[in-house]
């Protein structure tokens, strides 16, 4: 009996192979336990039809994020922070601070967890930031601290 898996199963494949096993096998463990399904040409025809989607998807992804980078990569944001009596911040700028100066400047939204940089940026000046935004895809923000 030919089965698709659905899941990885270790001894047998990853999911989307199409395996031949034995009817026992296939019919009372693996698609009892939903780890496949059974291949019939409808079933091969809709996984192949799922896989051709979010290939879609993913490519979409992969250009909107390219296009975020390149607009991240041109844009500079300005924080002010209080300054002590001897030139330096109160505190630093955290990545809370760049994501929602980011959101407020350029109406660009990102999480804070893209920002790789083990922030501690305690001093004015530029500084150099770097994002990951996922599938490979890095932009450097430019932050501009300047002191009140």
């Amino acid at each position: 009996m030919k089965v698709l898996l659905i899941k990885d199963v270790k001894t047998l494949g990853k999911a989307g192979e199409v395996k031949e096993v034995k009817d026992g096998y296939g019919q009372n463990f693996l698609i009892a336990k939903g780890f496949a399904k059974h291949a019939t040409t409808e079933i091969l025809a809709q996984h192949k039809e799922e896989e051709r989607i979010a290939a879609e998807n993913l490519a979409k992804e992969v250009a909107s994020l390219k296009e975020l980078a390149t607009k991240l990569d041109k844009a500079k944001i300005v924080i002010r922070k209080k300054l002590g009596q001897n030139g330096h911040l109160f505190g630093s700028i955290t990545k809370d601070e760049v994501a929602h100066a980011l959101q407020e400047q350029h109406s660009v939204e990102i999480d804070k967890k893209h920002i790789t940089d083990k922030i501690s940026i305690k001093s004015v000046g530029e500084h150099k930031l770097d994002l990951k935004l996922g599938h490979g895809i890095h932009a450097v923000l430019h932050v501009d601290v300047v002191g009140e």
